[in-house]
């Protein structure tokens, strides 16, 4: 029971939630840049939310389907084919063995994925199924995906009926908590931060994201102390563009933090497109946990549709 990959594109990789409890040991979180697509993706065919699933980054890719089963796709648009037919993303959709599936350039969106019933099976590493790419390990070999490749699949689980939910659509603002070194912007600067589009440069990748803007410097430049760093935290390097840390985020730093990126955001960070803008929007802490319940809210519509259905 395999899956064939007949066009990998640029960087498609497997993924789940991520590797948690060895970041002491200098080992990154890896997993999904958009967990929230990953996750809806998975419960549509009744797979766990962290079930290994396949990211792809800016299609056209090909996949060959080798048993009968089911599958989902969810983040960006990249008008799928089915043979001739269109799977829409959200939608849990029934296949045979022998169906080839086709992702077109996305109409909106950097990543889609592709989840299918019982998961790819893929052995797991220090708890996780993703790919680090960096250190060359997890997933198929710790590398993204080459034509030809085949990955094993799960057990099919029992079929269910076709069912559809709402995708949310990733925007353009994402809120920040300020950081510890922020105040440490001068006025005109924090004004610079909050009011001016910032754009997602072509260097950016899964470690992280470089941004071109206004430059932002400190009132007086200091050394700092390495410290641990996350993904969803903003960096301020000597140049003056800030880095957003994504999944794929080094263990420590030692660049002023600016601010956290809100965690229920960084699913619209991880669809944000090369050469797209972005513009922070100045938050608090109670703002973060409301945006955290609107999500928790919004997964569990999720998981109980997909119980019932």
């Amino acid at each position: 029971m395999m899956l064939e990959v007949i066009k990998a594109g640029p960087q498609t990789t497997v993924q789940d939630l991520g590797r948690f409890g060895a970041r002491h040991l200098g080992v990154c979180r890896a997993g999904a840049m958009d967990a929230l697509a990953l996750t809806v993706a998975n419960r549509l065919v009744g797979n766990p939310a962290d079930a290994a699933a396949l990211e792809i980054t800016l299609p056209p890719a090909g996949f060959r389907l080798l048993r009968d089963g089911m599958l989902a796709l969810a983040g960006a648009d990249c008008q799928a084919l089915l043979d001739d037919t269109p799977v829409w993303p959200g939608w849990r959709t029934a296949f045979r063995a022998g169906q080839t599936l086709r992702l077109q350039a996305p109409r909106f969106g950097m990543r889609a994925y592709l989840a299918l019933d019982g998961g790819i099976a893929v052995p797991p590493l220090l708890g996780s199924a993703s790919t680090d790419l960096m250190a060359g390990f997890g997933g198929l070999g710790g590398r993204a995906l080459r034509d030809g490749d085949r990955l094993p699949l799960g057990e099919p689980l029992p079929p269910r009926r076709r069912l559809g939910v709402w995708l949310p659509r990733p925007g353009s603002q994402i809120r920040v908590c300020p950081g510890p070194e922020y105040p440490r912007l001068p006025k005109a600067a924090r004004e610079r931060m909050w009011n001016s589009p910032w754009q997602l440069t072509p260097s950016s990748n899964r470690m992280g994201y470089r941004l071109a803007g206004p430059g932002l410097q400190m009132d007086a430049a200091a050394d700092m102390p390495s410290h641990a760093v996350l993904p969803g935290l903003i960096q301020l390097p000597p140049d003056g563009q800030p880095i957003v840390l994504m999944a794929d985020a080094q263990a420590t730093g030692g660049y002023p933090r600016l601010g956290m990126v809100v965690a229920a955001d960084l699913w619209q960070l991880g669809q944000a497109r090369l050469g797209g803008q972005l513009h922070f929007v100045e938050s608090g802490r109670d703002d973060a946990r409301q945006a955290e319940l609107q999500l928790q809210r919004y997964l569990g519509r999720i998981e109980r549709l997909c119980d019932e259905n």
